[in-house]
């Protein structure tokens, strides 16, 4: 029989990673998604469009995570074998604007997927999705398992108490709860207000003369950055062990904001220095200055290794979103071309 498993934030970039992965090794896969008035499901369509798997193994269900009785009620009819707890508001800099709705969200969303899953029982797995932002202001380098916690951020705060709440239901009541520790993971699935996708977005629509400039804050913030496809499997593999435990997921390679935009430039054939401008906005109150990670941990008992590397994953952003860009440039010339030649629209 096939497992089943259930994924929060599966619209999201790592829970459409997470979906295609589980689908093609036969799960039976549920998600939950937020209620709104516009449709949220873009990185999951090619999933839907498979009438097979829409139709016998893909199912969505509507909830929010601050309803914790709407979610039990849930679990107890899927019944999954696993868990895996992706969603979360996500932004580092929005968590300073939103810092009651992203503790409600991460922290307390948290412990309502942790007492659904209690209730539930039989064994059911789960997955927490920690962050490297935990590390904060770090007190070693590289950062692993071991390394203390100073979160420097209400996102980093709400974190911390997701970490720990895992940790307490997996020696208080025996879940087998674990948390992966990930370190930033980017692809073309990323939203495009986080900073790589920013670039790769504003440098591609550059590139095609749709915008001139791109505003960033810090350029010397470093960040260990792999690519999100090879971490779900890293995820996956966490929840396969013999014990629950807790994992740094990391390529153990640390770049600068500033060498991610010279090479996403370069790719291009453009001087960065030109269109690159620094918007005091999108600073930090409190600035996170090197995170990187250590995954010998994962090494050795996950057998996992990134496989993607910094420089295969700007081609692959860049390819994505120059495609977009030059999509962009066509419509904007035949709008142009339309106006031009008036609108044959019958009224």
């Amino acid at each position: 029989m096939a497992k089943r498993a259930f994924i929060t934030g599966i619209t999201g970039q790592d829970g459409s990673y997470l979906a295609e992965f589980l689908l093609a090794k036969g799960y039976e896969v549920h998600g939950l998604v937020r209620r709104s008035s516009s449709f949220n499901t873009a990185r999951i369509e090619h999933l839907y469009r498979d009438p097979h798997l829409s139709a016998t193994r893909l199912f969505l269900h509507y909830g929010d995570l601050t309803d914790g009785t709407a979610l039990t009620h849930l679990l107890q009819k899927i019944v999954p074998d696993e868990v895996y707890h992706l969603a979360a508001q996500s932004h580092v800099r929005v968590s300073f604007e939103l810092p009651i709705y992203t503790a409600q969200a991460d922290a307390l969303g948290t412990l309502h997927v942790l007492e659904a899953v209690r209730a539930v029982g039989g064994g059911v797995r789960f997955y927490q999705a920690s962050s490297s932002e935990l590390f904060g202001k770090v007190r070693e380098v590289p950062q692993n398992e071991n390394t203390p916690f100073h979160p420097r951020s209400p996102y980093a705060c709400a974190k911390a108490f997701g970490f720990w709440q895992t940790i307490n239901y997996r020696e208080a009541y025996g879940l087998f709860a674990c948390n992966g520790i990930l370190f930033n993971h980017e692809s073309p699935r990323r939203g495009e207000t986080f900073v790589t996708r920013k670039i790769t977005r504003a440098a591609t629509r550059i590139k095609e003369g749709l915008q001139e400039k791109l505003y960033l804050g810090n350029l010397e913030a470093q960040r260990d950055w792999g690519y999100a496809g090879d971490f779900v499997e890293a995820i996956w593999l966490i929840l396969q062990q013999e014990e629950a435990d807790d994992f740094v997921i990391a390529t153990g390679h640390a770049r600068s904001v500033r060498e991610f935009v010279e090479a996403v430039f370069a790719l291009l054939g453009l001087d960065w220095r030109k269109h690159v401008e620094i918007d005091p906005r999108y600073f930090r109150p409190a600035e996170v200055d090197l995170l990187l990670g250590d995954a010998g941990k994962a090494r050795r008992k996950l057998g996992w290794t990134p496989k993607v590397d910094f420089d295969q994953l700007v081609r692959m952003m860049v390819s994505h979103d120059w495609q977009l860009a030059r999509e962009e440039c066509a419509l904007a010339t035949h709008r142009s071309a339309r106006e031009e030649r008036g609108s044959s629209c019958s009224t």
